[in-house]
């Protein structure tokens, strides 16, 4: 029998979380919380170092709006940037100083200590060390098991999204508009994929940075909301805007470790291997505090221009030994296990992956286009973040936008839950084989390397053109060995990220301006045969999904 539940959320960082939270004030609502880790505390919110735009000294909404606008180059909503900005530290203040007790690092007189970072006009940034993240995450948690009409269920990884459309038994279902009745969840303890069945379904599954060779995100970000979406039929925008972040670890064995641009606000800079500043010549308004992106690509056209095999990001010279070892412990720690005290030396430092600007369209209060369907976070696009993100911005949209869906499902009464018999159980595979995880890791480090080479920092024609052919000859591969092998959550996470990497890929080849993390090298877009077949031959199982480019 299937899992009935008011409201369904799929995935338990700050949007999710706070989603709940705020729907749990509703006590005649059921709330289920799913995640596939085993530990609901895992995931993206939970490695967010720097920290969470609060409202700093001598701060306004007007500073906020104005920084965010010229962070996004252009392409930012201003109707949702102002909410953002409003709402957002009045949001920070009551939940999460208030009601969950973060906490935020104090000065000596016991006031709020906030810091600079790249792009900000004042300082503004609240933070908890350098584990921002985890401390806000831990306090959502804990305060989310207290709550009676709340269910966290972890081991348990989203499959579909069911549909009226696509699932449901009446064939005339398809002429009605899109609606979402829950999702097919695979239990990985068991193997099972139960029907959850929900009036409203939240996505609040995070990004998919995994899609590259070189990320700071964590393992589960694999695209798995935006893949979801786009084959249930829900509008995508905006999916060409992965934002690299500058500065990751660069020692063998790391992992890409991210370094807080934090450090760079606390008066770290960027040197060349052979002693050169060199930020003020691609940014004279910004020098080492510019937007990401412009920083991204000036590393970048550093190490290709010169053949260096990273950067160097000073900040022993600038502050004190045991104020770095207070303000960064977890990148002094991990920095120190690698061989590197970075109270003495400066940090070897590359670009990597870091966070998807664009995602499922939503309005401002999380509604996704499909009814029933609304999605938070970063998986979603509400507009703030344009072409390229602010930082310390996404921890607060997160916040904002999923306490606004909270609040708005709490409202509703027009949605319906579906009766069982609607929709049929999952079609499990017949004697099908495990997964075997030799073939999952070379399917996933080949899109990987695709994305990485072809769709990266700097791109253009001819390589998005090879990177659309080899991914459309991958899908064919992956979507076979789907079809014929016993799930997995690693078989979903490949499937998932071969759909959202192709996602990203046909947004950028259809874009041809550079702007924010979307950078070509040219403007002359050229006619390749055979271009217009490989587009055909790409497709999820439901060919009524759109991508707005």
């Amino acid at each position: 029998m299937p899992v009935e539940t008011d409201v369904l959320i799929i995935g338990c960082g700050i949007a999710g979380a706070t989603a709940a939270l705020r729907l749990a004030q509703e006590r005649q609502r059921q709330i289920l919380v799913i995640t596939r880790a085993a530990d609901p505390t895992e995931s993206n919110t939970h490695y967010a170092q720097g920290g969470i735009v609060g409202c700093g000294v001598g701060d306004s909404v007007q500073q906020l709006v104005d920084d965010i606008l010229a962070a996004g180059a252009g392409l930012s909503l201003p109707k949702a940037v102002r909410l953002l900005a409003q709402e957002g530290p009045l949001l920070v203040q009551r939940l999460l100083i208030e009601e969950l007790g973060v906490p935020f690092d104090r000065t000596m007189d016991g006031t709020i200590a906030y810091t600079s970072e790249g792009g900000h006009s004042v300082p503004r940034i609240l933070h908890v060390g350098d584990a921002t993240g985890r401390a806000i995450e831990e306090a959502l948690v804990v305060h989310l098991r207290e709550l009676p009409n709340v269910t966290l269920r972890t081991n348990a990884t989203a499959v579909d999204l069911i549909t009226s459309s696509h699932h449901a038994r009446d064939p005339l279902a398809v002429y009605r508009p899109i609606t979402c009745h829950g999702a097919y969840v695979l239990d990985r303890e068991s193997g099972s994929v139960h029907r959850i069945l929900a009036r409203v379904t939240v996505l609040a599954t995070g990004g998919l940075g995994r899609i590259y060779r070189y990320t700071t995100n964590p393992e589960g970000a694999r695209g798995d909301g935006l893949a979801m979406a786009y084959r249930a039929g829900a509008r995508v925008i905006n999916a060409e805007y992965v934002q690299f972040h500058p500065t990751t670890l660069a020692i063998p064995g790391a992992n890409n470790f991210l370094i807080s641009e934090a450090v760079r606000g606390e008066g770290g800079r960027l040197y060349t291997p052979d002693g050169r500043h060199f930020m003020d010549r691609y940014a004279p308004r910004w020098g080492d505090l510019a937007p990401r992106d412009i920083v991204a690509r000036a590393i970048h056209e550093e190490m290709i221009t010169h053949g260096y095999p990273y950067v160097l990001l000073d900040l022993a010279s600038h502050m004190e030994a045991s104020r770095i070892r207070e303000r960064f412990p977890t990148i002094y720690d991990t920095c120190l296990k690698a061989g590197l005290d970075i109270t003495q030396e400066p940090i070897p430092v590359v670009p990597a992956a870091h966070y998807f600007c664009g995602g499922v369209l939503v309005d401002e209060w999380g509604r996704t286009t499909i009814e029933g369907l609304y999605a938070v976070g970063e998986v979603s696009c509400t507009g703030v973040h344009g072409a390229n993100r602010l930082a310390s911005t996404s921890l607060l949209e997160g916040l904002v936008w999923g306490y606004r869906a909270g609040s708005d499902i709490g409202t509703r009464t027009d949605l319906r839950l579906v009766a069982a018999e609607e929709i049929p159980p999952w079609e499990s595979v017949e004697n099908g084989m495990p997964a075997d995880p030799a073939l999952i890791y070379r399917d996933q480090r080949s899109i990987q390397h695709v994305m990485w080479l072809y769709v990266g920092l700097a791109r253009n024609t001819h390589r998005l053109a090879r990177a659309l052919r080899e991914l459309s000859h991958l899908w064919e591969t992956i979507d076979g060995f789907y079809r014929a092998t016993r799930l997995s959550d690693e078989l979903i996470g490949l499937r998932n990220m071969a759909q959202a990497a192709w996602v990203v890929t046909r947004a950028a080849w259809h874009n041809h301006q550079s702007r924010g993390t979307h950078y070509r090298e040219d403007s002359r877009i050229e006619e390749f045969a055979g271009l217009s077949n490989t587009e055909q031959q790409w497709g999820g199982p439901h060919p009524s999904a759109s991508l707005e480019m």
